[in-house]
């Protein structure tokens, strides 16, 4: 079946429970490297174009709370650019999962660390013909967190016999981007649902009901157990 692109970023870190970020989220993109996400692309790196932004890195929580290279740009530019990873994202055809550990919880690194080990297994073993059917499953990720780094070594590695990692520099990889992307929507489903979503977050999507019926629900079709 060819080779199987397993893009991973996330939100948070293995860190001690910090009231303003208590999650840890991983978020893996999967996208069958047969299927052509040429169109999609170019389309997406036109309309960055158009708005100014070649060659941009797009970053879907600063872009929310207007920080970093977006505390200058005017709403309905950040408003553009995040509406355009949206159509990418669903446009790519791509699928995904999404892992997440609330630190409040947790004793220590070592308990973050097995609860997250056994989530992942059992989405592997889960999916284990599925994964096993490919010639090569490549994993990409920045290294960010040297915890999960090992974490998926570890399993990809005594589950699969063909993995490859390839370490990523975000600003490469449209995809990692919307790992990215998706992180960010995951982080504000547990917001909603622990009532903690922000007055920016609230600004930027109009309200908690726009931001559940004209994004969690559309994107929530391309979750990989999603039926």
């Amino acid at each position: 079946m060819g080779e199987l692109g397993i893009f991973i970023d996330e939100s948070g870190d293995f860190g001690a429970y910090n009231y303003h970020s208590p999650w840890y989220i991983v978020t893996m993109v999967f996208h069958e490297q047969k299927i052509s996400i040429q169109e999609p692309l170019e389309h997406l790196e036109k309309e960055l174009s158009l708005l100014g932004l070649k060659n941009h890195c797009v970053h879907t929580g600063p872009i929310i709370r207007k920080e970093e290279d977006y505390s200058e740009m005017d709403y309905l530019v950040r408003r553009k650019i995040f509406n355009k990873m949206v159509i990418f994202l669903r446009q790519s055809r791509i699928q995904y999962k999404s892992f997440h550990i609330e630190k409040k919880h947790m004793a220590d690194m070592v308990e973050i660390t097995e609860k997250l080990s056994k989530q992942i297994s059992v989405f592997i073993k889960e999916h284990y013909e599925l994964l096993l059917s490919y010639d090569l499953v490549k994993i990409y990720y920045d290294n960010g967190q040297v915890e999960l780094n090992r974490i998926l070594a570890t399993l990809f590695h005594a589950f699969l016999p063909r993995v490859e990692f390839r370490k990523v520099n975000p600003s490469d990889y449209r995809l990692f981007q919307v790992a990215d992307m998706i992180c960010t929507f995951e982080l504000l489903k547990l917001k909603i649902e622990n009532n903690s979503v922000s007055k920016s977050e609230k600004l930027f999507f109009g309200s908690i009901n726009d931001l559940k019926r004209n994004y969690l629900k559309i994107v929530k079709r391309q979750e990989i157990d999603h039926y």
